[in-house]
């Protein structure tokens, strides 16, 4: 992402410029935008001509508009992002307050104006803006017959492809059909490989599987690569990296992000810090679980007693309409920082986002236990997240 401009009030009003510049900065324009903002950006508009004759017909032209945003529609697959809003500047081809929908793309400079931008929206920016938060990692999570190739990008884990193939059973004395089967299988894994990991950008690449699949499949695809002298694989054979998973399927990816060689390989990745930081949380709240919060209310408790050692919170929870609900978790985030907490915005596109998600959103790992909170019910804000 590229900040052209940045004018910011005392108030914390104004206005920032930004290019998003590849497709991760679709994602983080998303987090932006939210309902009430004024977004400006060129896009094409329909409109109907009249001819001195009288015949009508009409015309695509580009033209900048200026809307208020009503609804976002993010698609993460496509990294498309549409925002529709009605029309709040002067424009010859568009009347005010008619509606229209601005799609936003990669290279394609927009203005975005706030009545207040807040310190998790500035920090995104930051982020955002930042090249080396773009520090990406490549993952095959696969079992016999199944295989998903993700990228584990610093804001969300992309599938980029799915490889089934039924692999008949070994059958006494004859194991021709199961074999086969497997090299189909590999041989489909490798090429889906060549076809969406960019050697290019990716330091490390995870292949995860229960049992000894990972290593027949990595000793298939090298035995391959030099048989068919394929220099892309063979050049870039360090950055493969083996990794134990339960299974084949998306969700066996935290586990693998958890293995200690791989922390170790991925330690300067956002993903690598947000899959430590959910499985200290799950170790506190089995063996010491008076120093594990989750909930809102409960969290909030604990941050008033500044026993908050890292806030664990989902990035879902500041796309909230209610603008009272969102500024309750900025406060949140600004008050465990004012205290020397640590705070860690999860993905929500992200395997452990997901997780924490499923635990309302908000999580805390305590300095010291708060036995008093604990015995209260959870009373977890869930019909606000």
């Amino acid at each position: 992402m590229k900040l052209v401009r940045k004018d910011l009030e005392k108030d914390n009003a104004g206005q920032v410029t930004l290019i998003p510049e590849e497709p991760e900065d679709m994602w983080h324009t998303y987090n932006l935008l939210q309902v009430g903002d004024s977004l400006r950006a060129s896009t094409i508009r329909k409109v109907q001509t009249e001819s001195s004759t009288g015949s009508v017909g009409s015309n695509r032209i580009r033209t900048t508009l200026t809307l208020c945003v009503e609804t976002i529609d993010f698609d993460s697959q496509a990294c498309q992002l549409r925002v529709k809003g009605t029309n709040i500047q002067e424009n010859e081809y568009v009347k005010m307050g008619a509606y229209h929908t601005i799609e936003l793309e990669p290279n394609r400079q927009f203005t975005l104006a706030k009545k207040q931008w807040d310190s998790v929206v500035l920090e995104r920016i930051e982020q955002a803006c930042d090249p080396a938060w773009n520090a990406d990692v490549a993952a095959v999570v696969m079992q016999e017959g199944l295989a998903h190739v993700c990228l584990v990008t610093p804001s969300m884990t992309l599938t980029r492809a799915k490889v089934e193939v039924n692999i008949p059973r070994k059958r006494k004395g004859n194991c021709s059909q199961h074999d086969r089967a497997l090299e189909r299988f590999y041989e489909q894994v490798v090429q889906a490989i060549q076809r969406h990991i960019n050697f290019e950008v990716v330091k490390c690449v995870l292949v995860a599987s229960p049992g000894f699949v990972r290593e027949q499949f990595c000793d298939y695809m090298f035995q391959q690569a030099v048989k068919t002298d394929n220099k892309l694989l063979l050049e870039n054979r360090s950055k493969f990296l083996q990794v134990h998973s339960s299974s084949g399927h998306k969700y066996a990816l935290k586990e693998a992000l958890c293995d200690p060689a791989v922390t170790s390989r991925l330690s300067d990745t956002k993903a690598a810090g947000e899959v430590k930081a959910l499985d200290d949380f799950y170790k506190m709240l089995q063996h010491e679980p008076d120093r594990a919060f989750y909930g809102l209310k409960h969290v909030e408790k604990a941050n008033e007693a500044m026993a908050i050692d890292t806030l664990l919170i989902s990035d879902e929870l500041f796309r909230h309409q209610d603008v009272a609900t969102r500024a309750r978790y900025v406060k949140l985030v600004d008050s465990v920082r004012e205290n020397m907490g640590t705070v860690r915005i999860f993905s929500s596109l992200h395997v452990s986002g997901e997780q924490l998600g499923q635990l309302t959103g908000v999580a805390a790992i305590l300095r010291f236990p708060v036995a008093e909170l604990s015995d209260q019910e959870d009373e977890s804000s869930s019909e606000e997240d």
